[in-house]
């Protein structure tokens, strides 16, 4: 894999990542959304007007962009398990911007994926 292949997968995990991140921003604010009927559009119309929520779809638009740069380039079995990198920088980005948990269970879990990309990488 050359540099600017793994460069493009990275930004395309960065985004979706990062849009993750906006999304969860977004919908924080307008808190836990019911599925009725009734709240339907009062919910859209509070979504529609959070700009992290247009960010985040932002990111996503770009990172498929990327992506498709990226597939372009490389085999998909090898692309798309470095996608499980996201979990790695959404778990420490949540911890660190929202304040989730990041307990030995989820660390540990983070380990064995950083050693699976690395031996996928190697492959």
């Amino acid at each position: 894999m050359t540099g600017v292949t793994f460069s493009l997968i990275m930004a395309g995990v960065l985004l979706n990542a990062i849009a993750q991140l906006l999304l969860k921003a977004s919908v924080s604010e307008v808190g836990s959304i019911g599925l009725t009927i009734d709240s339907a559009w009062p919910i859209t119309h509070r979504l529609i007007s959070e700009p992290w929520l247009w960010l985040g779809l932002c990111c996503y638009g770009v990172s498929v962009i990327v992506w498709i740069l990226a597939l372009s380039r490389v085999d998909v079995s090898i692309a798309y398990p470095m996608l499980s990198i996201g979990y790695v920088v959404n778990a420490f980005m949540a911890w660190w911007l929202l304040g989730e948990s990041l307990g030995y269970g989820k660390l540990a879990g983070i380990g064995i994926i950083i050693i699976g990309v690395i031996v996928l990488a190697r492959s």
